[in-house]
């Protein structure tokens, strides 16, 4: 087998591997449920800062990310603990109908910061850029293979293009559900968010307990 037909195989597994990490099909519920009081503009702003957000973290975090963790004493463990506080968080409120970035803040100003914070956080860091996407990321790129570098960033690149394709076009498909639907889906999707949340917990728990059981052992 060829060089070439070689390093096909093996973009596509990056792509794909990252693509379903990100998981860009899985957060548009989520992020209408985030944005539903907005207008299509704010909502395709939203989109971008959240993209721009995601692919700056995780080409980042490909280049240096294990300079960044060691610097900071911080595991992938440790980072998915933090991850799943600030989802759950996120969670709590979407259950109780309190939708962040709603159009209640007195301020204009507070009003428009609130919302451009939505696309960096929770949407771009840790919804698409998630200790999931950003280890994977660090894990593909540690090769030191610059074709398998630059294969992990254009994937990258391919995959947070279609999100926002996806993310931007959002009302489209939700725009016969009308306000009953619109809440129905919000409370649905503050409970699936809660789980993923705990899921994280869990895994970084585990993770960390692995490590512990390791160093003991040592």
């Amino acid at each position: 087998m060829s060089e070439f037909v070689i390093d096909y195989i093996y973009a596509i597994t990056v792509f794909m591997a990252i693509f379903a990490i990100v998981d860009p099909m899985g957060n548009i519920p989520i992020f209408y449920t985030l944005t539903n009081r907005f207008t299509r503009e704010e909502r395709i702003r939203i989109a971008k800062r959240a993209v721009i957000a995601a692919i700056i973290t995780l080409v980042v975090f490909g280049l240096i990310g294990q300079y960044i963790f060691m610097m900071f004493s911080i595991t992938i463990p440790a980072f998915r603990i933090a991850g799943g506080l600030l989802l759950f968080r996120v969670a709590f409120n979407m259950l109780y109908g309190v939708t962040p970035g709603t159009k209640s803040t007195e301020k204009e100003k507070e009003e428009t910061l609130e919302k451009d914070m939505i696309g960096i956080v929770p949407v771009g860091i840790p919804l698409l850029a998630g200790p999931g996407a950003i280890s994977t990321v660090m894990l593909y790129n540690s090769q030191d293979n610059l074709i398998g570098s630059i294969i992990v960033f254009i994937s990258i690149f391919a995959t947070l293009l279609i999100t926002y394709v996806l993310l931007r076009n959002v009302d489209r498909i939700f725009n016969r559900l009308g306000r009953v639907g619109s809440l129905a889906i919000s409370r649905i999707m503050g409970l699936i968010l809660a789980a993923i949340a705990v899921q994280f917990l869990i895994n970084g728990v585990y993770q960390l307990v692995l490590e512990w059981s390791a160093e003991l052992a040592a």
